[in-house]
């Protein structure tokens, strides 16, 4: 395994995260309880989760992911050896069940509260706030009309004074974002600059992969300059850039063909895109789903690399794909692809 370091922190952490979210829905905890044993072996020791996991998001199954790791920590005593990440869900779109209400100090408190209680640990590592709470483009939306329907009043200043006090008492090692716009990280570190004792943003959970190539206008930037890392998700955009639903029968247990409506990387032209990286990948003589995650690997902005899985051939996969240098050909050839049909999957 390869390892890097949550920026600003001496906090060593995998290259490749393991992601929980299909925990409790698609997997049993008896399946997640051998995907934490086995990743750990591996060299793993950065895992990320979330309130609102598993997804698609259900009220019956509310935090059952928290509960899966926890109940692992609780039987194999491995917290000391995992840097776990979680996330508080924002009010309304796949969170309405779950609270109504922003980023205020109780509501913070409160869900940082109950993770803490699900999970089965005294601490998070890394505390991330899942969308913003203001009106703007996250989850794949297009076009710009937030300030139409807009009536956010600017709250960033409290919510760091919130997790400041988080910090103290030992609740919370540091905060991240998630699903943020280049504004939105700026203005958050901007305030932690002016003023000094608030707590700053270390990492940023965006989508990033061969069809979503957006984080590299602007977001790059500020990681570069600022060392806010990517924390990239969807590296294979929900297993399309596994190749496996270019076949005509669609996998049966498949995430889209189980969930339709996360079509976010099925559109008309983000298959042809992903037509032509299969067709790159089997030129090279590479498995398409670790050409996407070697890629997603080595960009300089890149922290840690969240994969996900629903089987263990695919953890293994997925977790191999450290190991895989890309040529200078492979890489020519994906960026040849993707300046033909550049982020086809926003």
């Amino acid at each position: 395994m390869k390892y890097t370091r949550i920026p600003h922190t001496d906090i060593r952490i995998s290259k490749i995260c393991l992601g929980t979210m299909t925990w409790g829905r698609q997997n049993t905890q008896d399946e997640g309880f051998e995907q934490m044993d086995y990743a750990l072996d591996q060299g793993i020791n950065f895992f990320d989760t979330a309130e609102l996991y598993p997804i698609p998001a259900k009220k019956e199954l509310y935090a059952v992911t928290e509960e899966i790791i926890g109940n692992w920590f609780a039987k194999t005593g491995n917290r000391d050896r995992v840097v776990l990440a979680t996330k508080m869900a924002g009010p309304g779109g796949p969170a309405s069940f779950i609270r109504d209400e922003g980023f205020n100090k109780k509501e913070i408190v409160e869900s940082v509260e109950k993770s803490l209680k699900r999970l089965q640990t005294d601490y998070l590592d890394l505390y991330q706030l899942h969308w913003p709470e203001r009106n703007t483009n996250y989850f794949g939306q297009r076009g710009y009309n937030a300030h139409a329907v807009d009536s956010w009043d600017d709250n960033i200043h409290q919510i760091l004074e919130t997790f400041r006090d988080l910090v103290a008492e030992g609740k919370i090692r540091h905060l991240g974002l998630s699903n943020e716009t280049p504004w939105g990280v700026m203005r958050f570190l901007e305030e932690s600059k002016v003023h000094r004792t608030l707590p700053r943003v270390k990492t940023i959970q965006n989508p990033y992969n061969l069809l979503n190539r957006l984080y590299e206008v602007g977001l790059s930037e500020i990681s570069m300059r600022e060392q806010t890392g990517l924390l990239a998700y969807s590296p294979l955009g929900f297993g399309v850039l596994s190749g496996k639903y270019l076949d005509e029968i669609p996998p049966r247990k498949g995430r889209i063909t189980l969930f339709p409506n996360y079509s976010r990387y099925s559109s008309e032209t983000a298959v042809e895109a992903t037509k032509k990286y299969s067709e790159l990948a089997q030129k090279h003589g590479l498995s398409m789903a670790q050409m996407a995650l070697a890629f997603v690997n080595t960009r300089p902005f890149v922290t840690s690399n969240i994969i996900g899985a629903t089987t263990m051939e695919q953890l293994k996969e997925n977790i191999g794909s450290i190991e895989v240098n890309l040529s200078d050909e492979v890489l020519k050839g994906i960026e040849e692809i993707h300046n033909a049909i550049p982020n086809p999957a926003p």
